[in-house]
C-alpha cells in the first residue's frame, strides 16, 4: 500500500470513528424535492397537531409523508419545511436544529385526540447522543409529572438521577429498568433488547434542515416481520392490518436539562412537541380462498413487486388459483417451460435460445419495467476548497442527481477503481483512480458540485450486485457493449484521462492476465480479480480478505435496493479472534452524512424503497432516468429479437433506439411464457387466467390489491392485444402460432435497416425482450466457456441463498469470512 493510501485510510478511519460514535446508522437526508407522493400522502403541521406549538423548536414545522396507506415493508419519503439551518452531530452531541423519526404502535387517547404512546416507539436502538431511552438528569432538573414513574432519584455520582422510558411491545411484554420510580434489579438494556437493536432498528437519529429550513429523508417502513415488537400489518380479526404511527420529534438548540442536545427525545418536555401520522398497512400474508389450486411461475425477479399486489385479487376471484413465483435464471425457466410436461410458466425478458432447440413457447407480455442504478451518497465537502455559502449549507445532506455513461458503468462492474479491492492487497495493476467521484470521466458530465466533494469508500468504487444469473445482468452488459467507448475500455484502451480497465476483467486476451478475454455480454456479474489482503501471522492468515469477502454479493436485486435505503455498503467489521470460529464482525450501516453506496437493482424495487436512481446515457445521446414516460418511450423503440420475432428488445444499436431521445436505455419487458402443448388443460387455463388478469385489471397503477405498483409502466395497447391472444393459445392448447425466427441478430439487422419493426398495432408481436445475442441458456450454474479468463470450473449448483458465501465460485479465492474489512 502506498503512503498516500495509508494516510487516506488513517484519515477515513478517524472520520468514520467520530461519525459512528455520534450517530450509529440511519438514512440519507436531502433538501431536494421529495418523490412524487401517492394518493394517500398526508401533511401535518405543528400548529394543527401540537397544542403547545408556540413553545416548539419549530412552530412553523410542516411534515409530509409520501404514503400512509397500503403499506408493506418498503421505503417512504418524509419531507418538511419550517425549520432552521441544522448543525451536524459530533461525538458529544446530537447536533442542533434537527428532527428524529421513529415508528410506533398503539394509541393513547387524550383531549387532543388519539396519538401514539412514546413507550410503544422503536427508538433508542442506536444509543448515541440525543438518541436513547435513558436520560441522566442534572441536579435540580425539572422532572415532568409524566416522567415521574419512569425516573429514579440519584443517590450519588455513581448512581445519578435517571429517567428511563420503557418499551412496551405489541404482545404486552414490557422492557423496563425503572418502574414506579424504583430501579429494577438486574435491569435489561432498553436500547438493545429482544425487540430491536442497532442492527435492526429503522429509527432516524438525525435528519437535518437545509439553509431554507426544509429537508427530506428516506424512511424504512417495517412490518411485523422486521419489527415484531411493533406488529405493524398483523392481520386483525376484521381482516385489516394493524395500523401504526410515524413520529417526528423536533430537536432544537438545547435540551430541557442541558445547553446541548444530548438527552433522549422521549423525555416528556421534548416528546410533547412530536408530530405523528397514522400509517395503515396491508394485512400480513395473502388470505386466499380455501381449496384454491397452487400454480408455479418461475424466472425473473422483475415481476415480484407486481405479483405481491396481484396475488390477493387472483386467488380470490371465482375459481382463482394461488400463483407462487420462484425466482431464478430466466434462461433455465424458459428451457423447462418449453417441454409438454407439466412445468412452471416461465417469466422472462428473453426468448428461448436458438441453441436450446425448437421454441414451442407462447410469449405474453405482462410487464414493462427496467434495470436501474440506485445510489445514496451524502455530501462531504472538501475542507481545503473555498466554497460558496449556499453549498456549505448543504453539508452532510444527500446528493440527488447523477449521470452515468456505459463506460462509467463498466468501470464500476470491473473493480477498476482502487477502493473496490481489499485494502492491503496488491493494486499495482490498477490505474490509480480511487473511486467514481474522483474520476475525471465522471466529473466531466456531472454537476460541478461533485468536484467540491471529498468522498471516499468502497461503496462508491463498485456496485452492490446479486449472485447468480439473470436477464438484468445480460441487459446491463449489452447496454455497455453497445457503446464504442465502453467496448474500447473493456478491450484495454485507456480513457481520455489515462484510466484503464482492471486487466482481470478485460475482454482482450492479450490484456487479461488469464490469457483469455472475459466473454461479454453475459448474464452474471463476475468477481474476477484474485487480489487479496493476505492476512496476518498473528491470526495464521485466517483473516485474509479477497474480493468476494471484501465486496460480498447480495441475495437479490430487491436486497440491493434495500441496502441503498439503509445506507448499508456492507462494510466489514473488526476481526474478532475470540469468536468461535474467529471471524470478522458485521460493520454498522453508514450514518447520515456519510452514506456511500450504489447498487444495480430494478425500477420497481427502487420505487418500493423510494431510493434515488441515476440518469443513464441512451443511444440518442440523452441522459434519462427511469419514469413511466421514459419506459413507454423505450417500448416504442424496441425491435424483434433474432431468435423470436414475437419478443422485442431495446437494442441500443438499432436505428429506433438512436432516434428515441426520451427512452430509458435499460427498459425491459417481462413475458409470461408457456408451451400450449402442455398436457394438463387445467394448468394451462390457470396460466391463461393469470396472463389475462395481468394485462387487464392488473395494469391500473396504484398501491391497492390487484393494481400495478410504481416502477412499472402500463403496457402499450398492442402488447396487451398480443398477451390476450397468447393466453387464448395457451388455454386452447396445441402449438404456439409464432413466426419463424430470423437468422440474423436484431442488432445487426436493426442497424442495417433490414428489420426495423417497431411495436405493432396488432396482437401479432409483442413486448420487449432480451438483448439479442443468441447466447445459450446454460445450466443452473452457468455454462463453462473456454474464453472466460481464470474463472475456474462451475460444476456444482450454487443456490441463491449462498449469495453471501459461496459467491467465490466465480473464480476468486475463497476466504472463510464474509463481508468487507475497513482498514
Amino acid at each position: 500500500m502506498s503512503s498516500t493510501e495509508l494516510r487516506r485510510v488513517a484519515a477515513l478511519g478517524l472520520a468514520s470513528g467520530l461519525a459512528l460514535a455520534a450517530l450509529g446508522a440511519v438514512y440519507a437526508v436531502s433538501t431536494a424535492s421529495a418523490a412524487e407522493p401517492s394518493d394517500s400522502a398526508k401533511t401535518v403541521s405543528a400548529k394543527d397537531y401540537d397544542p403547545g406549538y408556540q413553545d416548539s423548536p419549530f412552530p412553523d414545522l410542516k411534515v409530509t409523508v409520501s404514503q400512509t396507506e397500503d403499506l408493506i415493508q418498503q421505503g417512504i419519503t418524509v419531507s418538511w419545511t419550517g425549520g432552521k439551518q441544522s448543525s451536524v452531530p459530533t461525538s458529544q452531541t446530537g447536533g442542533r436544529n434537527y428532527l428524529q423519526v421513529a415508528q410506533c404502535w398503539g394509541d393513547e387517547a387524550g383531549s387532543n385526540g388519539t396519538r401514539p404512546d412514546r413507550t410503544t416507539c422503536q427508538y433508542g436502538g442506536l444509543n448515541v447522543s440525543g438518541d436513547s431511552r435513558y436520560a441522566l438528569r442534572e441536579t435540580g432538573a425539572t422532572i415532568a409529572d409524566q416522567d415521574t414513574r419512569y425516573t429514579a432519584i440519584g443517590t450519588s455520582f455513581v448512581q445519578p438521577t435517571t429517567t428511563a422510558i420503557p418499551f412496551v411491545a405489541v404482545n404486552g411484554e414490557t422492557v423496563a429498568s425503572i418502574v414506579d420510580g424504583q430501579r429494577v434489579a438486574n435491569p435489561p438494556n432498553l436500547n438493545n433488547n429482544d425487540f430491536f437493536t442497532r442492527y435492526t432498528t429503522n429509527e432516524v437519529a438525525w435528519a437535518g434542515f437545509g439553509a431554507n429550513g426544509s429537508g427530506s429523508v428516506k424512511f424504512e417502513i417495517q412490518t411485523a416481520q422486521q419489527a415484531p415488537g411493533l406488529g405493524c400489518g398483523e392481520r386483525l380479526s376484521n381482516g385489516s392490518g394493524r395500523s401504526c404511527w410515524l413520529v417526528v420529534i423536533p430537536r432544537g438548540e438545547s435540551d430541557v436539562d442541558h445547553a446541548l442536545q444530548t438527552q433522549s427525545g422521549l423525555i416528556w418536555q421534548t416528546w410533547r412537541h412530536h408530530i405523528a401520522v397514522r400509517l395503515d398497512f396491508k394485512p400480513a400474508g395473502v388470505s386466499c380462498s380455501i381449496g384454491a389450486a397452487e400454480r408455479q411461475l418461475s424466472g425473473s425477479e422483475l415481476i415480484s413487486s407486481a405479483m405481491g399486489q396481484w396475488q390477493p385479487k387472483l386467488c380470490n376471484s371465482p375459481g382463482g388459483a394461488i400463483y407462487s413465483l420462484l425466482t431464478g435464471p430466466e434462461a433455465d425457466a424458459a428451457q423447462v417451460a418449453n417441454d409438454t410436461d407439466t412445468a412452471p410458466m416461465a417469466i422472462t425478458t428473453r426468448p428461448l435460445s436458438a441453441d436450446g432447440g425448437a421454441d414451442h413457447l407462447a410469449y405474453a407480455p405482462v410487464a414493462l419495467t427496467g434495470a436501474s442504478i440506485a445510489f445514496a451518497i451524502d455530501r462531504s465537502l472538501d475542507p481545503f476548497k473555498d466554497l460558496p455559502e449556499d453549498l456549505l449549507a448543504k453539508q452532510n445532506l444527500a446528493l440527488s442527481t447523477m449521470r452515468l455513461t456505459p463506460r462509467l458503468l463498466a468501470k464500476l462492474l470491473t473493480a477498476s477503481y482502487l477502493q473496490a479491492l481489499p485494502v492491503g492487497s496488491d493494486k499495482a495493476h490498477l490505474s490509480g483512480v480511487e473511486n467514481l467521484t474522483k474520476d475525471p470521466d465522471f466529473l466531466a458530465i456531472n454537476d460541478p458540485e461533485w468536484a467540491s466533494m471529498s468522498l471516499y469508500g468502497p461503496g462508491i468504487a463498485d456496485l452492490q450486485i446479486p449472485l447468480g444469473r439473470s436477464d438484468i445482468a445480460h441487459a446491463v452488459w449489452s447496454y455497455i457493449l453497445a457503446d464504442a467507448e465502453a467496448r474500447a475500455f473493456l478491450d484495454g484502451k485507456a480513457d481520455p484521462w489515462g484510466m484503464k480497465v482492471n486487466p482481470y476483467y478485460s475482454s482482450n486476451k492479450k490484456v487479461n492476465p488469464g490469457g483469455v478475454g472475459l466473454v461479454l455480454p453475459r448474464d452474471d456479474f463476475p468477481k474476477a480479480d484474485p487480489s487479496e489482503y493476505p492476512g496476518t501471522d498473528q491470526y495464521h492468515h485466517a483473516d485474509a480478505v479477497n474480493l468476494v469477502t471484501y465486496r460480498p454479493y447480495t441475495s437479490s436485486f430487491d436486497t440491493s435496493a434495500y441496502l441503498v435505503l439503509r445506507g448499508d455498503a456492507q462494510e466489514l467489521g473488526d476481526w474478532d479472534p475470540n469468536s468461535s470460529p474467529p471471524k470478522y464482525g458485521k460493520g454498522a450501516r453508514a450514518v447520515v452524512g456519510t452514506q456511500r453506496v450504489m447498487a444495480v437493482t430494478d425500477t420497481s424495487s427502487a420505487d418500493k424503497y423510494q431510493i434515488v436512481e441515476a440518469a443513464l446515457l441512451n443511444s440518442a445521446g440523452k441522459y434519462v432516468t427511469p419514469t413511466t414516460g421514459s419506459l413507454v418511450a423505450a417500448a416504442a423503440a424496441m425491435v424483434p429479437t433474432s431468435v423470436q420475432s414475437t419478443v422485442l428488445t431495446l437494442d441500443p444499436a438499432s436505428a429506433e433506439a438512436k432516434k428515441a431521445i426520451d427512452a430509458y436505455p435499460l427498459a425491459m419487458p417481462v413475458y409470461a411464457a408457456a408451451n400450449p402443448g402442455m398436457t394438463d388443460a387445467k394448468i394451462r387455463a390457470d396460466y391463461a387466467a393469470f396472463i389475462t388478469f395481468a394485462v387487464t385489471d392488473g395494469q391500473t397503477p396504484g398501491t391497492g390489491d390487484g393494481e400495478l405498483p410504481g416502477g412499472y409502466a402500463p403496457l402499450p395497447k398492442a402488447w396487451r392485444t398480443q398477451a390476450l391472444a397468447a393466453a387464448q393459445t395457451i388455454k386452447r392448447g396445441g402449438t404456439a402460432a409464432t413466426p419463424t425466427p430470423t437468422a440474423t441478430s436484431s442488432s445487426s439487422s436493426a442497424a442495417s435497416g433490414s428489420d426495423t419493426r417497431s411495436v405493432p398495432d396488432s396482437g401479432t408481436s409483442g413486448p420487449t425482450g432480451p438483448a439479442a445475442s443468441g447466447e445459450p441458456a446454460g445450466s443452473l450454474t452457468g455454462s463453462q466457456t473456454p474464453a472466460d479468463p481464470g474463472l475456474g470450473p462451475l460444476t456444482a449448483v450454487v443456490p441463491a441463498t449462498a449469495a453471501l458465501g459461496v459467491a467465490a465460485a466465480l473464480g476468486v479465492p475463497l476466504a472463510t469470512r464474509l463481508g468487507r474489512r475497513r482498514r
